[in-house]
């Protein structure tokens, strides 16, 4: 069972940042790709970037690229969405997924971090 548990979301000024992480339990970390999806109130999910299996490739969605930094920790089984220059669009509940833009899964609780920047 996939298990995955976002923490680290927080208020925050526009212009501030933010540190998300995803602990992964339930399946082989070291070899899965894994994404961030966001969904804000009344809309729907969102992908936000992926990143490759031993972190050598990241990929982002054109409104976060050059703000938001995708990275992992095989070794604690952890992966991380730095955020800088923080907007107010940027409002959302975040969740970490199992697997790429294209063919992703939420965790089996998929509770999500709830980041909201705003003054």
């Amino acid at each position: 069972q996939v298990q995955l548990v976002e923490s680290g979301g927080d208020l925050v000024q526009p212009g501030g940042s933010l540190r998300l992480s995803c602990a992964a339990s339930g399946f082989t970390f070291s070899a899965s790709y894994m994404t961030w999806v966001r969904q804000a109130a009344g809309k729907q999910l969102e992908w936000v970037g992926t990143i490759d299996s031993d972190g050598a490739n990241t990929y982002y969605t054109r409104s976060v690229k050059g703000r938001f930094t995708i990275a992992r920790d095989n070794a604690k089984n952890t992966l991380y969405l730095q955020m800088n220059s923080l907007k107010s669009e940027d409002t959302a509940v975040y969740y970490c997924a199992k697997g790429d833009y294209a063919d992703y899964q939420l965790g089996s609780r998929a509770q999500g971090t709830q980041v909201t920047v705003s003054s």
